[in-house]
């Protein structure tokens, strides 16, 4: 609103002037305003004082703001009704919100960001893309390309701790994300049951091993054995043996190889399968000096490090192809086995691969 040079002492006094009998047309020279002016104070403050003046002008300005107000309230309403039936959350999208409200409805930038909660910094921000956005997705790709079964925070983990990218996981997963690469989660029945007693963990090298056999079977059907041996301390593979038929002299012959290099282990973690519960094993346990621990009968879950990475071995790699002989199962196994030793990191150690931990209690 423009200003009178005017001060409503001055009003007064020209128009007591007028009052006392000075000609219009004199005041108007004397002061340098039009008589239309005159008349128009006249009309509107004949008959009061200079405070009342004040007063009434104190009025219309308070009158002028709340209509400005009640305008801009019904703009912003009438702008975020509309975009109502949309989902207006991320920064993002209230920025492009506020962007069509100001080219389709003419109004403000200030409006529009008060509208849609943003500040005028956020509207006028322009996205800077990264090169090594591009980077971030080709890793992404592949990964997911070449070992399926791993979600986000494999592949995360992998280039923080195996690749040593320093890349903050939010924006690592908002391209993946992007990318439309997460894995369908499959709900799982929760059945209500007796918490069983936590595993021991073992706090050095060779502490305690675990062994197990899984089964499967070639292209043409028929039946294979895998037998596993990791050890607990660290989650490392030691050992995958291919067979047809892995009698307790296998596994024997299998247990001693690995201790050629890996060292003699104060136990042996294993179910009741008769290849563990026959005499030449545990003869062979008492001359090395090894003690066997049984679990009980039909709960693996006493056996839970080597059980989960049976698990590891069938998703990442074993469910994925049809094999045609032995041979061949036991060199994918092999290399499978160096890439989870040294690539894979592993929930349960920290997220860090077995030969890093293995690296970091030396």
């Amino acid at each position: 609103m423009k200003k009178s040079r005017f001060s409503e002492s001055q009003i007064m006094a020209i128009l007591k002037q007028a009052e006392a009998g000075t000609p219009v047309p004199e005041l108007c020279r004397e002061h340098g305003m039009s008589s239309a002016l005159f008349y128009k104070w006249r009309s509107r403050f004949g008959g009061m004082d200079a405070s009342m003046i004040a007063r009434l002008k104190e009025l219309e300005e308070e009158n002028r703001r709340l209509k400005k107000m009640y305008a801009e309230e019904r703009i912003k309403a009438e702008i975020v009704a509309e975009a109502l039936f949309k989902k207006v959350v991320a920064p993002s999208r209230r920025r492009e919100m506020a962007q069509r409200a100001i080219s389709e409805k003419g109004v403000s930038i200030r409006l529009a960001c008060q509208a849609f909660g943003i500040s005028k910094t956020c509207y006028r921000y322009q996205a800077k893309l990264s090169s090594e956005n591009a980077e971030i997705s080709d890793w992404l790709i592949r990964l997911t390309n070449s070992q399926r079964n791993w979600g986000f925070g494999l592949c995360f983990l992998y280039l923080r701790n195996v690749k040593g990218y320093r890349w903050n996981h939010k924006r690592v997963y908002r391209i993946y994300r992007l990318l439309e690469l997460n894995l369908r989660i499959k709900p799982k029945k929760r059945l209500v049951r007796e918490k069983p007693e936590a595993l021991a963990e073992p706090t050095e090298v060779n502490q305690v091993w675990s062994m197990d056999f899984m089964h499967d079977q070639l292209s043409d059907g028929r039946s294979i054995r895998l037998f596993n041996v990791i050890d607990d301390f660290n989650r490392e593979g030691l050992e995958i043996e291919v067979d047809f038929s892995l009698p307790s002299e296998r596994v024997i012959r299998s247990l001693d190889r690995i201790i050629e290099w890996r060292g003699r282990p104060d136990r042996i973690r294993c179910d009741n399968g008769p290849e563990y519960i026959s005499a030449t094993l545990m003869a062979w346990a008492k001359r090395q000096g090894i003690t066997l621990d049984f679990i009980q009968p039909g709960k693996p879950q006493q056996n839970a490090y080597i059980e989960r990475y049976n698990r590891t071995v069938r998703y990442d790699w074993l469910a994925h192809y049809l094999f045609d002989s032995i041979e061949e199962v036991q060199e994918f196994a092999t290399r499978w086995l160096w890439t989870y030793n040294h690539e894979r990191p592993n929930m349960a150690i920290g997220g860090i691969t077995p030969k890093q931990k293995l690296a970091l209690a030396a």
